[in-house]
């Protein structure tokens, strides 16, 4: 085989065979380490998966990356009763997550209002002062 032609082809070499591939030497077999020290992890008990499914049980150690709280919590309850074939389902999920951007925006978009309008209050009333 020429290694000039092949080698000004980008990828070139990644589906020959084990002993003409360029960085056989360097590869190595991995082995395992070790067995671990338990079968399975123990079953977790604080706080409630908020995804359960009818057809897998919950695994010993499962988290959120969105706990369920406020109106979109409610949303994502509903929507985790109904069977997740169900497109409706997804579309109800990803408004929930929606729902949550807005829940988590609102404490500072209500700041900034609240700050603007004390300034635009202030401004009205410095230019009433300078008109009299």
């Amino acid at each position: 085989m020429s290694m000039t032609l092949g080698s000004t082809i980008p990828g070139w070499g990644v589906d020959l065979r084990r002993e003409d591939r360029p960085g056989v030497p360097q590869e190595r077999t991995p082995h395992p380490i070790g067995t671990p020290p338990y079968t399975a992890p123990e079953q977790q008990h604080n706080g409630r998966p908020s995804a359960i499914d009818a057809l897998r049980p919950v695994t010993p150690v499962y988290g959120t990356t969105a706990p369920k709280r406020g109106l979109s919590g409610l949303i994502r309850t509903a929507a985790y009763k109904m069977p997740p074939h169900q497109a409706r389902r997804w579309m109800i999920l990803m408004m929930a997550d929606r729902i949550d951007v807005l829940e988590h925006n609102i404490l500072p978009l209500a700041t900034v209002l609240g700050g603007a309008a004390v300034a635009l209050t202030g401004l009205v009333l410095a230019v009433r002062a300078s008109r009299r």
